[in-house]
């Protein structure tokens, strides 16, 4: 059974500063269980409390759920991946859910600018997980400019303006860091590198941020 101090940590765990003070998440259901390996601190079901689907946040609640250590990636491990995905802005958890799963189908890390919080339950839970398998740093805008200087690789930026290139031609080498914005919003960063766009049907006015970085990440194969 979980005791009280446990279940008031686990609603504490819905909360952005609940997570960053305890350095904990909540993870459900045994696919994403099974992902966060030796991240799970404990696992909990309907058995160990009355209260269980209060504690967990899907409206159809998963049998199972856990608390799980937050992973503390570092710089290192950013730059061990030959592609860095910077997403600038981008807000919603299911878009930022999926990304990490192309991150982790394409070999990429991930740095989030000003964008959702990786830890929330709805990003864990779009990403099935992935936050535990993809090296991943939250910044500000204002760090932005610095540490991309630091990693010292070509930029591209995924946004089509006078200039920008088309992705078949722009010939992408390997190490690079590949920036995309929401898709209501763009990049909004003043951080230089060159445009790339990927053409589509003027029926449609723009790609989603996850469908444009499949097309680009896929390009890079």
């Amino acid at each position: 059974m979980l005791s009280n101090s446990q279940e008031k940590l686990i609603r504490s765990l819905s909360t952005k500063k609940g997570r960053e003070k305890t350095g904990l998440c909540l993870v459900e259901g045994d696919k994403v269980i099974k992902t966060a390996g030796d991240a799970i601190e404990y696992t909990f079901s309907k058995k160990d409390t009355k209260d269980f689907d209060k504690l967990v946040t899907t409206e159809t609640p998963q049998q199972i759920a856990a608390v799980a250590s937050i992973p503390n990636w570092s710089l290192g491990d950013i730059k061990s991946r030959d592609v860095i995905v910077a997403l600038d802005g981008v807000q919603d958890p299911g878009n930022v859910g999926a990304i990490l799963r192309l991150c982790l189908g394409f070999n990429a890390s991930l740095i989030l600018i000003d964008s959702a919080d990786v830890t929330s339950p709805k990003v864990i839970r779009s990403s099935v997980g992935a936050m535990f398998q993809v090296p991943w740093m939250h910044i500000s805008a204002k760090e932005s400019s610095k540490l991309l200087k630091v990693l010292n690789l070509p930029i591209y930026r995924l946004e089509k303006k006078k200039d920008s290139i088309d992705i078949k031609k722009a010939k992408l080498k390997k190490p690079l860091v590949l920036m995309a914005g929401s898709e209501g919003g763009g990049i909004q960063s003043k951080i230089k590198g060159r445009s790339i766009f990927i053409n589509h049907d003027d029926a449609l006015e723009s790609l989603n941020v996850g469908h444009s970085l499949a097309i680009a990440l896929f390009n890079l194969t």
